[in-house]
């Protein structure tokens, strides 16, 4: 251990002369710089003096790491290293079994409450010396008490008279990538995937995988899945085992478990079966025997992430099976290694009338036929990670089954790497949506925190799609997306506010100067991007494909395919998609006091009126003005509120670093840009069906409608993000 802690302060040195030349973002939330409030640091170093970490594991020696570096970088001095304790200012990490001053302590009671992912972290006695404890009954404890006490220190709290218990409320913690096995990301736009699969598995030393490892264990996050759920079946041969269990060998240091998407038909592209049928005895077997190989290669393997029947991906139900009867085959193979399945319930086909329906429709008749190992990983909303959805109905209908959430983190429908929209507001937003399962306060929450219902297993899962960009995910802001996400799984009551302040601490700077403002910026941005891309409950006026532009008009001959007009359905007479008995009826999904607020349009909140009604052009909003006039003002309050963040963002010049200050300065102009376009294009097209005029206060669009369907193709050039999914073009 003593060898590991000499190796990363040697390694904590070089990182910090390199910082000290450049603020790029790399180091994201753990920075770790010098603390500039003088008294805090003075009181720090008189507590914080000597580490003592025993026993021989990889777990506490990577928090004992951690927290060498940490010190190092805020107060400028390290840590002494010792098995004993010293006369004052001692900390003392780890488990009763690796600790017999932990074990002495005789917390038995209090480490079991918290479970062996929870700590307490507090400032006591041991014998007339007074210390400061990092405890848990399990290792990945103490490493999560570690980074607790660094984000403390961090955000300049008090930690002399500490006294914190703290446990994860779900249990699978898991940041899903969509990267394919030639490095390209599917929605990810930061640059190519993380893993050299052509250095794998001789070189894994590439150090972003253990900061990568660093920055998700800092959350508490607890599982990856490394692969598109558009899986490519050799994930599973020898040759890419190998290299997964190369990158396992590094997340395994801190606490995190490898996950696998797995194509469904891999029985048949493997070339050993004619068919992927999950009734057929061969197939059972085939996955036993492939599951036993792949435990071979990684033995702590988490498990399988499975996309099925669904946009075009294969499944059960080609078959003639369905989801419960293809997820249960895997989970029966799995099981004996502690494996779980993550299903996702994210499916829908041209057959279906609503695409809202179809999860739903799909997954309750199932609900109590899925093996306890199998987790339903449903997304946050009915359709695709909109700007605002109302929750997914399978949250608080689902009593049976294990269940998950799935939200975003990479910004798909929020402009990419170039726009500021921090995810915090629309993550909490759902979390704390009250479904009614059992009453009021049956929050979504509540319900993944197994407060509800009796699940065996629940969990939060993160689409996170960093690249190779130096910063890891394009835009500075995203980061704090990936922040809350991380937060919100260990906590799902904390408030997006107080994780953004938390987030601009530790990123940025304790300034209030700055914060204040700047958290003004990120509490408006999620409403701002909302506002000028589909206000009052629109959804996917998007340019099909990439998902950057607006493209609210349509073609007659493709109504029906899904194109934006499927969703928004706007006409001469009025706007939106009627969901409710007179329409497709998908309001009956939700238990009867939210399916009676979404479908009567005097209770129903105007954010999520479109989704629900089909409303006239001149019906009377809350207001008193139209809804014409409602949505029109809704689009350009958008643009102003991009300039307000512009102004907002110039006004912190010079308190924080040059490069960062400049990065996000640029990327604004762009989103006012883009903001704009979004307003007139959105305006011109719904002006071209109704005639009416534009409120007072809101510009004419600035070109014609024709000028900006033109600009529909040419507007963003898309990476090649969805490259095909037999590519051979790497030779591996």
């Amino acid at each position: 251990m003593k060898k590991l802690l000499v190796i990363g302060l040697v390694l904590t040195g070089l990182l910090g002369a390199f910082a000290a030349q450049a603020e790029d973002g790399y180091d994201m939330w753990l920075r770790y710089q010098p603390l500039e409030d003088t008294t805090v640091a003075k009181d720090y170093r008189k507590q914080l003096q000597t580490l003592v970490a025993t026993g021989d594991s990889i777990l506490i020696d990577s928090a004992a790491e951690e927290l060498q570096r940490g010190v190092q970088g805020l107060l400028g001095k390290p840590l002494k290293s010792s098995d004993k304790l010293a006369r004052r200012g001692s900390v003392v990490i780890g488990t009763p079994e690796t600790s017999e001053l932990i074990a002495g302590l005789e917390w038995g009671e209090r480490l079991a409450r918290q479970g062996p992912e929870g700590f307490v972290l507090e400032t006591t006695r041991i014998g007339r010396r007074h210390v400061t404890v990092i405890a848990s009954e399990g290792e990945r404890g103490v490493l999560y008490g570690a980074f607790h006490l660094l984000r403390l220190m961090q955000t300049q709290q008090a930690i002399d008279d500490l006294a914190i218990a703290s446990a994860p409320k779900v249990e699978h913690r898991v940041v899903n990538h969509w990267d394919n096995l030639n490095r390209l990301v599917e929605r990810g736009y930061a640059g190519l995937s993380l893993w050299e699969w052509g250095k794998l598995p001789e070189y894994n030393e590439n150090p972003r995988y253990k900061d990568y490892a660093r920055i998700n264990a800092s959350l508490g996050i607890n599982g990856t899945a490394i692969n598109n759920v558009n899986a490519d079946p050799r994930i599973l041969t020898d040759q890419f085992l190998e290299k997964v269990a190369a990158l396992n060998e590094v997340f395994r240091a801190y606490g995190i478990k490898t996950y696998l998407s797995i194509n469904y038909d891999s029985p048949r592209a493997f070339g050993d079966l004619e068919t992927s049928d999950p009734l057929d005895p061969e197939v059972q077997q085939w996955w036993k025997d492939r599951v036993a190989k792949v435990y071979e290669h990684v033995p702590d393997l988490g498990g399988f992430l499975v996309k099925a029947d669904s946009e075009g991906q294969p499944g059960p139900q080609g078959y003639g099976r369905n989801h419960a009867e293809g997820a249960n085959i895997l989970a029966e193979a799995l099981e004996p290694y502690g494996g779980v399945v993550f299903w996702r319930a994210f499916v829908y086909s041209p057959e279906q009338g609503d695409r809202f329906r179809e999860a739903y429709d799909e997954f309750m008749p199932l609900d109590g036929k899925f093996k306890d190992n199998v987790i339903l990983q449903i997304k946050n909303g009915p359709i695709d990670f909109q700007p605002r959805e109302p929750f997914s109905p399978l949250f608080g209908s689902l009593e049976d089954t294990n269940i998950m959430m799935e939200l975003q983190v990479t910004q798909e429908y929020f402009g990419f790497s170039n726009h500021l929209a921090y995810q915090g507001p629309l993550f909490e937003e759902v979390l704390d949506a009250d479904t009614h399962a059992k009453g009021e306060g049956s929050t979504v929450g509540k319900i993944l925190g197994g407060e509800v219902f009796e699940y065996e297993q629940t969990g939060m899962a993160g689409v996170i799609n960093p690249g190779t960009d130096r910063n890891w995910t394009g835009h500075p802001f995203v980061q704090s997306s990936w922040y809350a996400f991380g937060r919100l799984a260990w906590d799902y009551e904390l408030s997006s506010e107080a994780i953004a302040e938390e987030w601009m601490r530790m990123t940025f700077t304790n300034d209030r100067r700055f914060l204040d403002p700047i958290g003004e910026v990120m509490a408006m941005s999620r409403e701002a991007g909302v506002n000028y891309r589909s206000p009052l409950g629109l959804t996917h006026l998007y340019a099909q494909g990439h998902h950057y532009g607006p493209a609210p008009w349509y073609d007659e001959a493709e109504r029906m395919d899904w194109t934006a007009w499927y969703y928004h359905r706007a006409d001469e007479e009025g706007i939106g998609f009627d969901r409710t008995e007179s329409g497709s009826n998908a309001v009956e999904q939700y238990q009867k006091p939210v399916r009676e607020r979404f479908a009567n349009l005097e209770q129903i909140d105007e954010d999520y009126l479109l989704w629900f009604h089909h409303v006239g052009w001149e019906h009377e909003m809350n207001s008193g003005r139209t809804l014409w006039e409602e949505l029109a003002l809704k689009y350009h309050k958008g643009v102003e509120q991009v300039r307000q963040m512009q102004a907002e963002w110039e006004d912190v010049k010079g308190l924080i670093d040059e490069e960062r200050y400049v990065h996000v300065k640029a990327l604004l102009e762009v989103q006012l840009r883009d903001a704009i376009r979004w307003r007139d294009s959105c305006l011109a097209y719904f002006q071209s069906l109704n005639g009416l005029p534009l409120p007072e206060g809101v510009p004419e669009p600035e070109h014609s409608l024709e000028h900006y369907k033109r600009l529909e193709h040419t507007f963003y050039i898309p990476d090649p993000w969805h490259p095909k999914s037999d590519d051979r073009t790497l030779d591996y």
